[in-house]
């Protein structure tokens, strides 16, 4: 069998998905149809519909589409099986029923932003920050039942550096997934593959990923400045950590760790440091950080010193 030969179905919805159908189609690989999710409504009254970046890509390129409302529509399904896929690859996209994850000769695929057994879910790149990890990276598998559980085929790591932030190891991942998936789908060719099931990885414990929502994303400042500052680029640019000033809400999107805090009796968590020109510092359990970043509700983006020139600070201000 050759690249050529092998007939491939890619699933897949947001930009992280498009390089890896890019590296396909450009490297030659007999990519027979893209299923996609639905065409979103924009606009304010919602009658413009916006076509998924893999729908852009797909369209473009002359590729045939499929955008099922449901992955188990009897008709999309028999759509499915007559394109008589010998692969399946998946890269961020909608969990799969096993009558479609099933139905290539040699299964289904998937390209996961972790390093698996590590961050199952649906968002690997930012629990990965959040939690301080200092590597990452891309992990390609076999798809089954439980999500993000099936046999591991390959990985490729990258370090996270301090000052990383989710958008930083998104771009650097979107390209990993890319080589990964290409080399993977060439030892399927091959012949030369080999699975590992993750429950025999005994050294990693496996860790959750799940979807974050708004109240995920709410800084505790009773927490230490560390896990503060990693949270903070965590969530840095989308969909950003927040707190609130006099009842309204204040996305921070960049920080940094400030100088151990001398004084005697530390400020309440919260409280806002500032000269009122170029610098604002929130007290944590064990110091303080410096905010660089941020955006008033209502406002735009901007450096703090922008934001201090333009308003002045309530006494005795408190981020909570």
């Amino acid at each position: 069998m050759t690249k050529e030969s092998l007939r491939i179905v890619y699933m897949g919805t947001p930009d992280f998905a498009v390089e890896s159908l890019r590296a396909l189609v450009e490297g030659g690989y007999n990519v027979v149809a893209v299923v996609t999710m639905p065409d979103k409504p924009m606009g304010r009254h919602g009658s413009v519909l916006q076509p998924s970046p893999v729908k852009q890509y797909a369209v473009e390129h002359g590729l045939k589409v499929m955008q099922p409302e449901k992955l188990k529509d009897p008709a999309f399904i028999e759509e499915l099986r007559s394109l008589k896929a010998d692969l399946q690859v998946v890269v961020a996209f909608r969990m799969l029923p096993e009558v479609v994850w099933s139905m290539p000769k040699f299964g289904t695929i998937n390209a996961h932003a972790s390093l698996l057994p590590k961050y199952r879910g649906a968002a690997p790149i930012n629990w990965a920050i959040i939690n301080g990890e200092t590597e990452t990276g891309v992990t390609t598998f076999l798809l089954k039942h439980e999500i993000d559980t099936g046999d591991i085929i390959d990985q490729v790591r990258i370090p996270i550096a301090e000052s990383d932030n989710v958008e930083i190891i998104h771009d650097k991942l979107m390209m990993l997934s890319g080589q990964l998936v290409t080399k993977t789908v060439d030892s399927i060719i091959n012949g030369t593959f080999k699975t590992t099931p993750q429950d025999s990885i005994t050294e990693v414990k496996p860790t959750p990923a799940p979807k974050i929502f708004r109240d995920t994303c709410r800084i505790d400042w009773n927490q230490p400045s560390k896990k503060i500052y990693d949270f903070i680029r965590g969530l840095s640019p989308y969909p950003a950590a927040w707190t609130t000033l006099a009842g309204k809400a204040v996305k921070i999107y960049q920080s940094n760790l400030s100088k151990p805090n001398s004084q005697s009796k530390p400020a309440i968590p919260g409280t806002i440091i500032s000269d009122g020109k170029s610098y604002l510092r929130v007290q944590t359990a064990d110091g303080s950080l410096d905010i660089l970043t941020l955006q008033l509700e209502g406002k735009k983006k901007m450096p703090v010193a922008d934001l201090l020139r333009g308003m002045q600070l309530p006494e005795n201000a408190l981020f909570c």
